[in-house]
């Protein structure tokens, strides 16, 4: 028995037709199946930042969240040593960054300390060598920068009584009216 085995393609003719007919289902199955997956929505993770709030939400503008309006003449609350140090000078001077005095170095504050507190709080407020003018803070009071140091020094070693608020100007009485 011998196995003799004929193919359906017998000419140049059949085998150009048989490739082109291949490569046609192909683009249209491709196509058909593009059409399938781009037709339904998709649902899924972010899809909620195109609903009327989350638009709402990107265009408003930043001042709006979180910001708190202050008056501008309103007397200034002064921040106690403590809150001054935590929120501006323990950047550099918890950590001794470019030779700041550390808060607790007895030694560094020391020789410091022995120029006088006057001029240690005047190198405060006015700067000394890398460290700016009232500690990078100028929206900081004289007092406060003084409260700072006090702070700091007299956890190093120091025994600085605290300074005292100078008295807001009276105002001036008004005028009488002329009549």
């Amino acid at each position: 028995m011998s196995d003799h085995h004929e193919s359906a393609i017998r000419t140049p003719k059949q085998l150009a037709a048989a490739v082109i007919g291949f490569f046609l289902i192909t683009v249209l199955g491709i196509a058909l199946l593009v059409q399938y997956v781009t037709a339904t929505k998709l649902t899924g993770a972010g899809t909620e930042s195109q609903s009327a709030q989350a638009v709402s939400d990107r265009l408003r503008p930043v001042a709006d969240v979180g910001f708190t309006l202050k008056d501008a003449n309103a007397p200034k609350v002064l921040q106690s040593g403590e809150a001054i140090y935590t929120s501006t000078c323990s950047a550099c001077h918890g950590a001794g960054v470019a030779g700041a005095p550390k808060v607790g170095d007895n030694a560094a504050w020391g020789t410091r300390l022995a120029q006088g507190y006057d001029t240690v709080v005047k190198h405060a407020i006015e700067g000394l060598r890398a460290m700016p003018a009232k500690g990078g803070n100028p929206d900081l009071d004289d007092v406060e920068v003084a409260r700072a140091v006090v702070f700091m020094a007299n956890k190093s070693g120091g025994k600085l009584k605290e300074p005292e608020v100078p008295a807001a100007p009276a105002a001036a009485p008004a005028a009488a009216p002329k009549g």
